[in-house]
């Protein structure tokens, strides 16, 4: 991008206005990553809570040495809960194994749920195995969104010995979390989980149906 646009861009993100900010860092999608960084950092202190929401999700997609750092820093420390889930999702987009401690410690010792939960879902990005007593923890959380997040994060990981914590979800009253099941269960090639997706293949949501379907290809195709 020329050095004009971004200049405006800079401008842009002065505004008084939160609406001008939020624009702009909308504009930087076609920005290169060593060039967002530095106009994403400016307003990563915001007054208005959107606009640092988005500024700290851009950086898990503008990815540079900078933001891994950053993003740590605002999950370990940040005073508002809602930053800190924002910025274990953007570490869990970096995908940088060093995300592993940090990512596990929120999930450990946060008191917001919804800081647990992006804590999880991330640590399924990353496709780390250490991930799995942490996740089968969360199974056992009182929130149903920590279950489909627990679920679809052991899928990821590739934690085979685990299915039999999470085939006892089959018969979930949340549809979405038979749906995550669904999914999760398309990365494990064994009898137990081409049960489980025939099962669900016929379950009364035709989203979960539709995701046992797809999974039990996927398994037929990659047998």
């Amino acid at each position: 991008m020329i050095n004009a646009d971004l200049q405006q861009i800079s401008l842009q993100l002065e505004s008084e206005n939160s609406r001008d900010r939020l624009l702009a860092l909308a504009s930087l999608r076609e920005v290169s990553a060593e060039e967002a960084v530095p106009l994403i950092k400016k307003v990563l202190d915001d007054e208005i809570l959107q606009v640092r929401s988005m500024a700290v999700f851009a950086l898990g997609v503008k990815q540079t040495d900078e933001c891994y750092p950053i993003l740590v820093k605002l999950l370990e420390s940040d005073p508002d809960y809602g930053i800190r889930a924002d910025a274990a999702g953007a570490l869990g987009y970096l995908e940088d194994p060093r995300a592993y401690e940090p990512l596990a410690r929120a999930f450990y010792e946060d008191t917001q749920w919804l800081v647990r939960f992006s804590a999880a879902v991330s640590l399924g990005n990353l496709g780390d195995i250490r991930a799995k007593n942490l996740l089968l923890q969360a199974l056992d959380s009182k929130e149903t969104v920590m279950h489909q997040a627990a679920i679809a994060a052991i899928g990821e990981i590739k934690a085979v010995d685990a299915i039999d914590h999470i085939l006892r979800f089959a018969n979930s009253e949340d549809w979405l979390v038979r749906q995550r099941l669904a999914q999760a269960l398309g990365n494990f090639n064994i009898e137990k989980s081409v049960a489980a997706l025939k099962f669900l293949s016929k379950d009364s949501q035709p989203q979960v149906r539709e995701a046992a379907l797809f999974s039990l290809n996927l398994l037929q195709t990659n047998s």
